[in-house]
């Protein structure tokens, strides 16, 4: 077989992952749980990487190469998804600049984001996000926060049907749009639909997680920790006994557990610009998770504190 310098990239990246698990036995026992994303089956782990405002470092080199240490422990700890958008600042940069670090990871599962109210210039948006990562093409491509959807939707459909493209979704967050979002899920061949949804903003699960399984739709989760606001205003609380039931350490690995923990959800996506971070959060995949009386106690003890 022919040695590319990406090769011995990958292999070295390969070698360090397995210098940080004591054995085969324990990677297996780690590597976070997946679902099917439903329009095709293929297997998603159930958290990725969120980027906004985390990757958004411009051109300082010391905060680049966090980023990109940030995308190495992800990849390691059995990570694929990786979320973006042309609203995020750098991010984007960021992100190639780290992928090509690493040698592009063949796991990487990539998903960006179309956003402009011009119809006409989303193609040269999305090519230029393209460049900027540094991929062939997007594995998914979502029309960010409902902008001008309807003509940035035929795009994404035309292009997934010329394969320059595998999966079309549609975004929103904080709990914006939600009829409208509805109307799209029931309307639209959509595979993927963005939403924020955490242990105390609980919209979602009244229309949106229902209808999402009832037509095939993969979620993706935003802001499970209300972009930190949670963690922060609990990192003072004590962790409730009974959260070792689940093997939960933490209270970001309590709430994602929350929420991965529905059945209509695929994939969550915290940013972080911490290592040991993105770490804790895939440990959150594994492991037993909490069933419909536990969520409610979750929920209940978390709108207490």
């Amino acid at each position: 077989m022919r040695t590319t310098r990406r090769t011995l990239l990958q292999a070295a990246l390969m070698t360090a992952t397995a210098a940080h698990l004591p054995g085969t036995l324990h990677a297996q026992q780690t590597q976070p749980a997946r679902r099917p994303i439903p329009s095709t089956g293929e297997e998603m782990p159930i958290v990725g990487l969120g980027t906004w405002i985390t990757f958004n470092v411009g051109n300082d080199p010391a905060l680049r190469n966090e980023c990109a240490n940030v995308i190495a422990a992800f990849f390691e700890a059995g990570g694929r998804m990786i979320d973006s958008s042309p609203m995020y600042g750098s991010s984007q940069p960021v992100i190639g600049y780290g992928l090509q670090k690493l040698g592009r990871p063949s796991a990487l599962f990539s998903a960006e984001k179309v956003w402009t109210s011009s119809a006409t210039a989303g193609p040269a948006q999305i090519e230029q996000s393209r460049r900027f990562w540094g991929v062939p093409k997007f594995d998914l491509i979502q029309v960010h926060n409902l902008l001008a959807w309807k003509p940035h939707l035929q795009t994404l459909f035309q292009m997934k049907t010329a394969g320059a493209l595998r999966y079309v979704g549609i975004t929103t967050s904080e709990g914006r749009r939600h009829d409208l979002l509805e109307q799209i899920m029931r309307s639209e061949p959509i595979d993927f639909v963005q939403l924020s949804y955490n242990v105390v903003d609980r919209e979602a699960e009244a229309r949106l997680l229902p209808l999402a399984q009832e037509r095939g739709i993969a979620v993706i989760v935003n802001r499970p920790f209300r972009q930190g606001a949670l963690t922060d205003r609990l990192k003072r609380e004590k962790l409730p006994e009974w959260s070792a039931e689940l093997g939960a350490s933490s209270w970001a690995q309590l709430m994602l557990k929350f929420i991965l923990a529905h059945p209509a959800v695929t994939v969550a996506i915290p940013a972080t610009t911490r290592v040991d971070h993105v770490r804790e959060n895939l440990s959150a995949a594994a492991g037993p998770m909490p069933d419909a009386a536990m969520r409610q106690r979750i929920s209940a003890h978390v709108k207490a504190l």
